[in-house]
């Protein structure tokens, strides 16, 4: 599995995109990084760009916390999935009434393409999980069936899976590493169980 989540801050120029392949085990067997520009559209090239850096022909699903990412950059799942030929799980957590609004304020000359890249993924399934939550998936390349039982097999308690909970925090810590300036005196230790 290639976990993929993000971290990024509306006033940064490139967001920070970590990848995780993790195995059935839990165990963790590499890492990717890519920077999608804030506000672009980039993020899907950044996407398979990072994965053929990974060199990875064991990888055999992508698990996304998310498709709008640093600040609508929208990936376009149908096209990652046709560039990698990896099926595509993307996991998100809330009902929404869309985005087309912001869209359409923020980017007003082009929020109809952003638009039309995001439902070529289809509508979201709110589907149970083993743990006692639901979450929202969109499913590329596998059947519905499958996709929920991946994000079981990785939901160790709660709704967020392993490997999008732990790129969620590699992509903060690096992220606040580029950007963010800590006093060179202080080591601060991460957990992974935080």
């Amino acid at each position: 599995m290639l976990g993929v989540a993000e971290s990024f801050r509306k006033s940064d120029k490139k967001g920070v995109v970590a990848g995780i392949v993790m195995r059935g085990d839990i165990r963790i067997d590499g890492t990717g990084v890519c920077r999608p520009t804030v506000g672009g559209t980039d993020s899907t090239d950044e996407l398979i760009s990072m994965y053929h850096r990974l060199r990875r022909s064991d990888v055999r699903a992508w698990m996304l916390g998310g498709s709008a990412i640093s600040w609508f950059n929208i990936i376009d799942l149908v096209s990652l999935h046709k560039n990698t030929g990896v099926p595509i799980v993307c996991v998100t957590y809330h009902s929404s009434e869309g985005i087309e609004k912001y869209l359409r304020e923020y980017f007003p000359s082009e929020w109809e393409e952003r638009l039309a890249v995001l439902e070529r993924a289809g509508k979201r399934t709110l589907v149970p999980l083993r743990s006692g939550y639901s979450v929202y998936i969109n499913n590329i390349g596998m059947s519905l069936e499958k996709a929920q039982r991946l994000v079981d097999l990785f939901t160790l308690d709660g709704r967020v899976p392993e490997p999008i909970r732990v790129a969620r925090l590699l992509a903060a810590t690096l992220r606040q590493d580029l950007y963010d300036e800590a006093p060179e005196d202080i080591v601060e230790f991460r957990s992974l169980h935080d």
